[in-house]
């Protein structure tokens, strides 16, 4: 990569698209792969979904969750038992029909997602009430066959997290399912910076075999929607269709109530879509691999006492920093540092030393400071507490600027052809006004939320005008 390359980031104001694609290679989070559909997620992108990993995981833990690890492949059979389930994956599954040269006696599917073999194996395992709650988690990778793909959006092959869990009662279940909905929820706001709704999805567009799915909602700069994450109540549904059966408090057999929950590297595209800027990506610090980059500016004795200095001190606060030692200008290295979005960028410099004073430099604003080495570490500190939540204010300003709340469906198709963002309305509930807003307006519901979904106004659905049951919101998709 060159100076020329560095700066060479389409502006995304004038092609989102393009300017997408240009930060997640130009920041080497991803390269194309000669498996189409299918993206190869380099170091740099890995270590951020190895700190998402690593914080959800912990989280996880503390809620007594356990991880396991399901077999790839699914016997058709086996995938058959839930028809609802299958029917909705139909379409995007991946079929293994040899085994070598020889034709399997029973083509197997690669996962789409594990509910089946979770319920086979639940069933050998769960015959009293002493046995639930089993909470599960699993993290893996899934085939879904995309038509179109595109870099941590939507891949063929898929990094992710899904867990699986079984309870004695139903109140029980829907107690886990919106406890995991609040872990995403606040990792969503707290560590990736990005502001969420959470809320309920319509019955069009709950997970196949599912009762209720509950999901998370996050709008990118350009307005357009982004699941970044779902929590399902399934009821007795799979259990049933299996034949899990458990003997209950009473002396009784029972099927046990199931939930399921789910997350991917599709975070990963939202930090950028949220946050990223002309110059490349911006990462908030709480999930950055590295928080600090330090660029030392020639060679000096001064320079290497300071950059040892620093060093000690990032080390002793356990802040991750790298040291840009090489053979490139400075203005490459600072190009380069603002491409692949380090909260901090730490110049070194012979001039700066002869006034006492290293540059410190925040990411997302570009804001630069001078101060002493010795009061480094503490400008450090305070800029990590501040630029988390700076992001976080933004993202949460922009959204809520592009949020509309028309009164006719004049008003709505108005605003759906011409402002980007999410539009909040009064619905009937019926699928028919779901089906013709996204027939004609190229829409698609979000969310019913949980706070401020009664109908206001003249109560009457946008679309049709009878009675509204609730407020709902409505946004094009990725």
């Amino acid at each position: 990569m060159n100076d020329k390359q560095v700066k060479e980031i389409t502006s995304k104001d004038k092609d989102f698209a393009k300017w997408y694609t240009d930060v997640v290679k130009k920041a080497d989070l991803v390269d194309y792969s000669s498996v189409k559909g299918s993206m190869i997620i380099r170091p740099y992108g890995y270590a951020i979904w190895e700190n998402i990993q690593k914080i959800l995981d912990k989280e996880f833990k503390k809620t007594n969750h356990e991880n396991v690890q399901m077999p790839m492949l699914i016997p058709e059979s086996l995938l058959q038992v839930e028809k609802d389930h299958v029917k909705g994956f139909a379409p995007e599954v991946a079929w293994v029909t040899l085994g070598g040269n020889n034709k399997l006696e029973e083509k197997m599917c690669i996962r789409p997602t594990s509910e089946t073999l979770f319920c086979d194996h639940f069933k050998k395992i769960i015959s009293s009430y002493r046995d639930l709650p089993i909470l599960y988690n699993q993290w893996c990778t899934i085939v879904r066959w995309e038509k179109t793909t595109r870099p941590f959006l939507r891949s063929r092959e898929i990094l992710w997290q899904e867990g699986h869990t079984m309870h004695a009662t139903k109140e029980d279940a829907m107690k886990e399912t919106l406890r995991m909905l609040k872990i995403y929820e606040d990792f969503q706001k707290n560590v990736l910076a990005i502001p969420v709704f959470t809320g309920e999805k319509t019955n069009k567009e709950k997970f196949a075999g599912a009762e209720k799915t509950y999901s998370i909602e996050a709008m990118m700069y350009d307005g357009v929607a982004l699941q970044n994450a779902t929590s399902h109540y399934f009821g007795q549904g799979f259990s049933k269709a299996f034949d899990i059966k458990f003997l209950n408090q009473d002396n009784k057999l029972e099927n046990p109530y199931q939930t399921s929950w789910g997350a991917t590297t599709r975070m990963i595209g939202s930090i950028v879509m949220v946050h990223g800027d002309d110059r490349g990506l911006v990462l908030p610090p709480r999930i950055a691999p590295i928080k600090v980059m330090i660029i030392p500016i020639g060679n000096d004795e001064k320079i290497d006492k300071a950059l040892k200095e620093i060093k000690e001190d990032l080390d002793n606060c356990k802040i991750t920093y790298k040291v840009d030692d090489s053979n490139k200008t400075p203005g490459f290295k600072f190009a380069n540092a603002e491409v692949k979005g380090y909260p901090i960028r730490i110049e070194i410099g012979k001039k700066d030393l002869e006034n006492e004073c290293i540059t410190i430099v925040r990411r997302d604003t570009l804001e630069k400071t001078k101060v002493s080495v010795s009061d480094a570490i503490i400008k450090v500190n305070e800029l990590l507490i501040n630029i988390q939540n700076d992001m976080y204010k933004r993202a949460l300003e922009r959204r809520d600027n592009m949020i509309y709340y028309p009164n006719t469906y004049d008003e709505m198709k108005e605003i759906a052809e011409n402002k980007p963002g999410f539009i909040y309305t009064n619905w009937c509930g019926n699928e028919k006004c779901e089906n013709k807003i996204k027939e004609d307006l190229g829409l698609k519901s979000r969310c019913i939320p949980f706070e401020g979904a009664d109908p206001t106004g003249d109560k009457k659905c946008i679309c049709c005008g009878k009675d509204a049951k609730t407020k709902i919101y409505w946004a094009k998709q990725y």
